[in-house]
């Protein structure tokens, strides 16, 4: 073992005993879920079925719900394997609870500290553990491996910070990525980055793309016209989303859908104080300019409704930008700003193909107002964006063959 990683377990095996208190204060501040906090400390609260298990991993929405068609395809194809599958956050549960199918099992990831990990890993005992993006746990990983689970890393890639990080502890970034059995990169760049640390790269593959479309129940709602749908804001975001709005000179129904959807109400406060009239999907109003989407698991719906979106977490920097290819399976026509260096490649493709439009915050308003003036010209992008990720998701399903011929016999 490296003298880097032998530090950082020694360091996170000292400071493990502050753990339970530390995730009691996320709790209170809604960050964890307190009637599972145990699952972050690695003791598992329902029993392992027996047989062969598959553990799969992403940290947040995004990360997990790119999971979601390798999980369809191990349940059709292997019934026998059980799916174990982690994250890392309340939001990500609560969805992963309505989209995981039967025979899937969801546990909160452990902390990486010495003691949870080696619970997890003696509870569960994965025959293989596939971990999405950029979840390079120490602790985890050299438990699993000594275990002799087989690791997949996929989709994967690292930012300008990680690389930067890892690259000065090269000894420690090889141990970890001499571990896997599979790295299939995210795009490129990635791929050039994790041989540069060490990595054995077997090619690329994006597991954003390949998913289904998002699913959506019969609609219960009616919009006079094809409503305008602002997807997945943040703060700071709802104030541009709502001062576009206002100068729009021919204005749709809207459609404001919050990443995190407790916000509503604050949305509905921000709405009022520029004249608008705002009500919460939970409490539903027919007069009312704007519906703030206090709801989970409904996104594919509102794509489906919508004759144009605005794709946020772009609008502001930090962030990252959120997932543009949902809507282009559903031939929704996409708007975005410009800070998406999350998806990067998915946007500079969708660009190229003349399938998105991106716009800055201060052009949003004439962004939208040309989609509804000229909803033709918007459903030809969609079209373009639409063959686009078919090809792209062609590409990702085969990456997923890679990975299903790990799983253990």
């Amino acid at each position: 073992m490296t003298l880097s990683l032998g530090l950082y377990q020694a360091a996170t095996g000292l400071l493990e005993p502050l753990a339970p208190a530390v995730l009691a204060g996320r709790a209170r501040k809604g960050k964890e879920d307190p009637a599972r906090i145990a699952e972050r400390l690695g003791r598992a609260q329902v029993s392992r079925p027996d047989g062969p298990l598959v553990w799969l991993h992403g940290a947040s929405v995004g990360e997990s719900l790119s999971i979601l068609p390798l999980v369809e395809r191990l349940r059709a194809e292997r019934p026998e394997v059980t799916v174990l599958v982690t994250s890392g956050t309340t939001t990500s549960a609560a969805l992963l609870a309505k989209r995981l199918p039967g025979g899937a099992i969801h546990q909160y990831v452990p902390v990486d500290a010495p003691g949870a990990a080696r619970r997890f890993i003696a509870r569960w005992k994965p025959g293989l553990a596939v971990f999405v993006e950029s979840e390079l746990w120490p602790n985890l990983l050299l438990e699993a491996k000594a275990a002799g689970t087989r690791l997949a890393l996929v989709s994967a890639k690292l930012s300008d910070r990680s690389f930067k990080s890892w690259s000065k502890r090269p000894d420690a970034a090889r141990q970890l990525l001499s571990g896997f059995d599979l790295i299939l990169a995210k795009d490129a760049r990635a791929h050039q980055r994790f041989e540069a640390l060490g990595g054995q790269v077997a090619g690329e593959a994006d597991l954003k793309f390949g998913a289904a479309p998002l699913p959506a129940a019969a609609a219960d709602i009616r919009f006079d016209r094809p409503p305008l749908l602002i997807a997945s804001t943040h703060p700071s975001e709802d104030e541009i989303a709502l001062d576009a709005i206002v100068a729009l000179p021919d204005r749709p129904p809207v459609i404001l859908a919050p990443r995190h959807v407790e916000r509503g109400p604050a949305i509905i406060e921000l709405a009022k104080a520029r004249g608008l009239t705002a009500a919460l999907r939970s409490q539903p109003s027919d007069s009312a300019d704007i519906l703030v989407a206090d709801t989970l698991g409904e996104m594919g719906l509102w794509f489906r409704l919508a004759g144009t979106s605005v794709i946020a977490g772009s609008l502001v920097e930090g962030i990252g930008g959120h997932n543009p290819l949902e809507a282009a399976r559903l031939d929704c026509p996409a708007i975005s700003g410009p800070f998406v260096d999350n998806w990067t490649s998915a946007f500079a493709g969708l660009e190229a193909a003349g399938g998105v439009v991106m716009t800055s915050p201060e052009s949003l308003r004439d962004a939208i107002a040309a989609d509804l003036a000229d909803p033709a010209t918007a459903r030809e992008r969609a079209a373009r964006a639409r063959a686009f990720v078919d090809t792209r998701d062609a590409e990702a399903r085969a990456g997923l063959s890679r990975i299903l011929e790990l799983v253990p016999r």
